[in-house]
């Protein structure tokens, strides 16, 4: 047996989902990249502890996803194990009256919607931010001036030999979009939350307000990553595109889109290639005509 065929029979063994061949492009946002050689869904912390301990034991490379945002993924596909984090990693408990702990796989979006269903506040900015509670974490997310380090409380991992830890906020590292995370390896399996009561009707008033700047400012309509690149110091990179006559500019099927420079889009048939050499475009004459050096957002991931 190859060392795929090894996993997948240990994943099923622990009662995951494992399946070869897995298209990633269906399983991100971009609608971009080739197919994973072994996708596993695990639906609890006992089976993604002891699938990641026996991947670190046996040397094989993984990743691990939640909703697929944020990602590019290579067109020529993924030579590792692609982990997705479903089942108990999307449920959400309230542990008192404004705290509530939720899986590192659930939506920002349901989270929002359980919020609002609790009558508590501190998320409305994250509705309508696609992607999973655990990446939130991961790269700090925020808009319209709320991050979520602003709500977190601590958050549970699972570090590379499977073994089960919690940091608290404190130690968190957070930054813009940043967080200690980024650089231990661990993997993020749930988040504690401190929210505030507040008047059911005046939050749902405010997440429909961030909803609607969203549809005017973002092109929804079209697969993205979502921003991609970081906000340099002292400057927007969308306006800095946009002023670089940027906007609406295309690879292939990659487009800088018109109703937003920030954002990349896929138009309906763009390759990895075609967004990754566009982002060099724009990288490579936003610095020529401003001076600034866009720093990418988007993970690539081969």
């Amino acid at each position: 047996m190859n060392k795929y065929e090894i996993i997948y029979k240990f994943a099923e063994k622990i009662g995951a989902l494992p399946e070869y061949n897995a298209s990633m492009k269906s399983r991100t946002t971009f609608k971009i990249g080739g197919n994973a050689a072994l996708y596993v869904e695990v639906t609890t912390v006992n089976q993604l502890s002891e699938l990641i301990r026996f991947l670190f034991e046996n040397e094989a490379e993984y990743i691990v996803i939640g909703k697929g945002s944020n990602i590019l993924v290579n067109d020529n596909g993924l030579d590792k194990v692609v982990i997705h984090l479903g089942g108990d990693f999307c449920s959400v408990e309230r542990l008192d009256d404004s705290t509530l702990y939720c899986g590192a796989g659930l939506s920002l979006a349901g989270l929002c919607r359980e919020a609002e269903n609790y009558s508590l506040s501190g998320l409305e900015f994250a509705w309508g931010i696609p992607g999973s509670v655990g990446g939130a974490v991961f790269m700090n997310a925020g808009a319209y001036g709320g991050e979520i380090r602003n709500v977190v409380y601590s958050v549970r991992h699972i570090d590379r030999s499977g073994n089960i830890g919690t940091i608290k906020a404190c130690d968190l590292d957070f930054g813009y979009r940043h967080s200690v995370y980024k650089e231990n390896g661990y993997t993020i399996i749930g988040v504690t939350l401190k929210l505030s009561l507040d008047n059911r009707t005046e939050i749902r008033n405010r997440m429909d307000d961030y909803m609607s700047r969203r549809k005017d400012k973002q092109p929804l309509e079209f697969p993205s990553a979502g921003s991609v690149f970081r906000r340099p110091e002292g400057a927007f990179a969308g306006a800095l595109i946009e002023q670089c006559g940027l906007k609406g500019a295309s690879v292939g099927g990659a487009q800088v889109s018109p109703k937003h420079a920030g954002f990349i889009v896929n138009t309906g048939s763009a390759t990895c290639e075609d967004v990754k050499n566009l982002i060099k475009k724009i990288q490579d004459t936003v610095k020529k005509n401003t001076g600034y050096d866009l720093e990418r957002e988007v993970i690539f991931i081969d």
